[in-house]
């Protein structure tokens, strides 16, 4: 069974499962397939749903993380699928399966990275459930969120020109977790902030907000699977193509640091290295100019632009000789690791 899983990896079984869960679509605007599902509850308000699991071993090692980093994170990336929707985050379920070797401090310490990010965004922790587990801890998070349906930002909005914009820098959690599987000390301030990256990533909630209010942006989606994986989520939706610029990719200098100390390479940490969830969106050419200076007035740092939406079907790199590639994806994917 898990070969068979490993063939058709976590979308090809999401797109089996998907079929016949709709008995009610009337009110439903997205389901199955975006960052999160969009019911109409009144008017033009637009009710947000989405949930994500932590998984000891999977996304997480117990061992190599503090409970107030792991609940911080399991809200994170949830407020991130919010913030990718244009949405503002509103309420929080919070569930967790506590193994026996998990002491009640670090639980406690858990609810307090929860709690501590809820308080920041404004969002309210109203329940969930608790259950032992016999081997692993296993943390699932649901939250909700609002947004008006004129604005709200979706996946398959994309369009042939549009300028493919980023909203901050990717491959930074990435070399974090490089540096947590190889045990590497935390010694310098480079690799305190990859650390930081990847164990408290901060949800653009007020970017995904500012984008979704504004002109010309047709589409977003967060970097949680890596930039070139989640880019193919927009143009496979969007029915279009993509061409990024290498030389425009962004590589923060903590990042070009760690690559050269250990003899990476840069881009393939920018191109499939997850969790970073910095915003991907889609900005016609005639609003770019004005929107990116409105984006870094407001947030004091550039809105990225990395390439554009084109007619084909795949995604091309440009690389720094002028040349073209097409490139495939290969960021995180559930059942397909090994």
């Amino acid at each position: 069974m898990m070969d068979r899983l490993k063939q058709i990896g976590e979308f090809g079984l999401i797109e089996r499962i998907s079929k016949g869960c709709l008995v009610r679509p009337e009110r439903v605007i997205r389901g199955i397939g975006d960052d999160a599902a969009a019911v109409t509850i009144a008017g033009n308000e637009v009710l947000l749903l989405t949930t994500d699991f932590l998984v000891e071993g999977v996304h997480f090692l117990r061992r190599a993380v503090s409970g107030i980093d792991l609940g911080y994170k399991a809200l994170a990336v949830n407020l991130s699928d919010i913030a990718a929707m244009g949405g503002i985050a509103r309420e929080a379920l919070a569930s967790i399966a506590i193994p026996e070797d998990c002491g009640i401090d670090f639980i406690e310490d858990v609810y307090r990275g929860m709690k501590a990010l809820a308080a920041e965004y404004d969002v309210n922790i109203i329940g969930g459930d608790t259950t032992g587990a016999r081997s692993d801890l296993v943390i699932s998070v649901t939250v909700t969120g609002r947004v008006k349906r004129e604005v709200m930002l979706c996946r398959d909005g994309a369009r042939v020109g549009d300028i493919i914009c980023l909203t901050g820098y990717p491959g930074e959690s990435a070399a974090g977790l490089h540096l947590i599987i190889n045990r590497v000390g935390a010694d310098t301030d480079v690799s305190d902030h990859l650390l930081h990256r990847h164990r408290r990533p901060r949800p653009h909630l007020l970017e995904g907000r500012w984008l979704a209010g504004m002109d010309g942006v047709h589409a977003a989606i967060d970097v949680s699977d890596g930039l070139a994986s989640d880019l193919g989520h927009v143009i496979r939706q969007s029915g279009v193509g993509a061409r990024m610029d290498a030389s425009r990719l962004p590589v923060s200098n903590p990042l070009k640091a760690f690559c050269q100390h250990l003899g990476l390479d840069p881009l393939d940490y920018v191109l499939d290295g997850g969790e970073d969830y910095i915003l991907i969106c889609t900005v016609s050419p005639e609003t770019i100019s004005a929107l990116s200076a409105g984006f870094e007035k407001k947030f004091s740092h550039p809105l990225y632009q990395i390439g554009e939406i084109t007619a084909s079907d795949h995604i091309d790199l440009v690389d720094e000789r002028g040349e073209t590639r097409m490139i495939s994806p290969r960021g995180w994917n559930h059942f397909r690791r090994g």
